[in-house]
């Protein structure tokens, strides 16, 4: 394990995910509308997990939108640290065996009676994703779990768009904001949740507004709700006006950036082939603030993210495999 501080603090959520290869006819049976991301009930979560382990194989891997950059960010060679809760379960000790093996710092002690949190992710064959989504113990987080020093030595504060919703866990997120800001620390968001993000995009906008955020990370729709102008070019003004460094993904379209005024568009790298999209924004994020922490343009920034990106999909799973090259 690296000792020397970590470049890149991030708070989010510390969840494995339980993913599947499965036919449309296996989503028809469980009544899960394909493509969507929604949160489940406790029950609702035993219940598909149940469904999911009696049809097939089923593979637990670590997951959480900001855990899964910190992975691209360390594959990179960023120093990282995670900050997250977990329950006292094998999963949780299975969530802190992947990062400690990645070399990503994570000595967040587990909840002593929630269990940890778990995204199914059900993914068809033309490699769409499904995800059903059990926060269970991540969504507990306090601001007492915060390292407070790392986030004081750190360069980028990364936060988890959900995260937002509950409570404990935005106080945290405020908490560490204020000493990151105290600090000079440049401070990244992602939104990651456009099905939650209605109800929380006033908070959001607020807190940007504020000078809250420094990189904030979105995809075209949550772009669009962050805004509330379905005119992209429109929308990308709006967040500009708010936010000093707005980066959008757009798909097989590339993503685009705002920077000191000037819009900066770049393609997406052509993957070798798509086998799942799950994580795709996350390592874009990854690769964007690799090269954003070791000094790189924003053109630069962009090509690096796309390139992380499409690394991914041509495998399952939303994190990277193998070290990377920035």
């Amino acid at each position: 394990m690296n000792r020397d501080p970590a470049q890149i603090v991030a708070l989010g959520d510390a969840i494995v995910d339980v993913l599947a290869q499965r036919g449309e006819d296996f989503l028809v049976e469980c009544g899960v509308p394909k493509g969507t991301m929604r949160l489940l009930a406790d029950g609702e979560a035993e219940t598909l997990a149940r469904a999911m382990a009696d049809s097939g194989a089923v593979e637990e891997v670590p997951g959480g939108s900001a855990a899964n950059s910190l992975a691209g960010a360390a594959a990179l060679g960023a120093r990282c640290r995670f900050i997250g809760l977990t329950g006292g379960d094998r999963l949780g000790r299975l969530f802190k065996r992947h990062m400690t093996d990645l070399d990503i710092a994570f000595d967040t002690p587990a909840h002593d009676s929630a269990p940890t949190g778990r995204c199914f992710i059900l993914v068809t064959p033309d490699g769409e994703r499904t995800m059903q989504t059990s926060p269970a113990a991540s969504h507990c987080l306090t601001a007492d779990a915060l390292d407070e020093d790392a986030i004081r030595g750190c360069d980028t504060l990364f936060l988890e768009g959900y995260l937002w919703g509950p409570t404990a866990p935005r106080a945290a997120m405020r908490r560490a904001i204020e000493i990151a800001r105290g600090e000079g620390r440049r401070i990244a968001f992602t939104l990651s949740d456009s099905i939650a993000l209605p109800g929380r995009r006033d908070s959001i906008v607020q807190l940007v507004r504020d000078g809250g955020v420094d990189v904030l990370f979105a995809n075209e729709y949550e772009a669009r709700l962050m805004s509330g102008i379905d005119d992209f070019d429109g929308a990308m003004r709006f967040l500009s006006d708010i936010c000093p460094l707005p980066v959008i993904t757009r798909g097989a379209a590339g993503a685009v950036a705002m920077s000191q005024g000037e819009l900066i568009a770049r393609p997406a790298a052509r993957p070798d082939a798509i086998v799942d999209t799950t994580g795709a924004g996350d390592q874009f994020a990854a690769g964007f603030l690799a090269a954003l922490i070791a000094g790189r343009d924003v053109v630069q920034c962009l090509d690096t993210g796309a390139r992380n990106a499409a690394a991914v999909l041509g495998h399952v799973g939303a994190r990277p495999l193998k070290k990377m090259e920035l």
